[in-house]
């Protein structure tokens, strides 16, 4: 499994998007389109991003009943992304139905992975406001495990679980980890966070970095620093 970084491109517009993508005149990173810019802009900005030669994290995080996320699956399966998303917690039979639907008449399917429970959620919050009381680290390893049993290739987690998550899942499961920011950054609202080195260490696939690029004064600069940290 190859490592890579996740550029999120959670702007508002087309116009955003392009003109922070077309700083890049040599790399052609690999870029997570989430709902803000899906919502604003819909498939066509999928498709002009892939045009432009950039793989695709589309972070929609699907919940829903089984059908309606195998039938909302099949239609995200045209837009030819490589990694897409559903919540965990939609249940494994969610997760199947997921599958069924994203895999193409030929066999081919994007990367599909779960989210465990967002990097924003602190253990005082699952208790108190999803009445979920058993430690945050085992409802991930929970909700891991359901995601591999529903034939998924791996989960979003923090970096400080991807270890953990390769250790109960296999090494070939994905970890996909927001929650990275540069050791002299700002964490912003983010609770359980890394840095791109030490997530590297700890054993994430790929990490997805918003702001401290996308914010950065010379963004640029800023990915090749989380590439050279990271990839190596």
């Amino acid at each position: 499994m190859g490592k890579d970084v996740i550029v999120a491109c959670d702007f508002s517009s087309k116009a955003e998007v392009m003109n922070f993508l077309d700083k890049f005149t040599e790399e052609k990173p690999f870029v997570k389109i989430g709902m803000e810019l899906y919502y604003a802009e819909g498939p066509a900005i999928v498709r002009e991003i892939k045009e432009r030669g950039h793989k695709i994290f589309l972070d929609l995080k699907l919940h829903d009943i089984p059908n309606t996320v195998k039938k909302s699956m099949s239609v995200l399966s045209r837009l030819d992304v490589d990694m897409t998303n559903l919540h965990a917690a939609g249940t494994v039979a969610m997760m199947e139905a997921a599958i069924e639907g994203l895999t193409r008449p030929d066999g081919t399917r994007p990367i599909l992975i779960a989210v465990t429970q967002l990097t924003s959620t602190s253990q005082e919050r699952m208790e108190s406001d999803l009445l979920i009381e058993k430690p945050l680290d085992q409802v991930v390893m929970h909700y891991a495990s359901c995601a591999k049993k529903a034939g998924l290739d791996g989960v979003v987690c923090s970096p400080l679980e991807a270890g953990k998550v390769h250790e109960q899942c296999g090494e070939n499961f994905v970890t996909v980890t927001p929650g990275v920011r540069f050791a002299d950054g700002e964490v912003g609202d983010q609770v359980r966070v890394t840095t791109p080195a030490k997530a590297k260490e700890i054993g994430s696939d790929y990490i997805v970095v918003g702001r401290p690029i996308t914010a950065a004064a010379d963004p640029v600069a800023a990915y090749r620093r989380c590439v050279k940290d990271f990839v190596g």
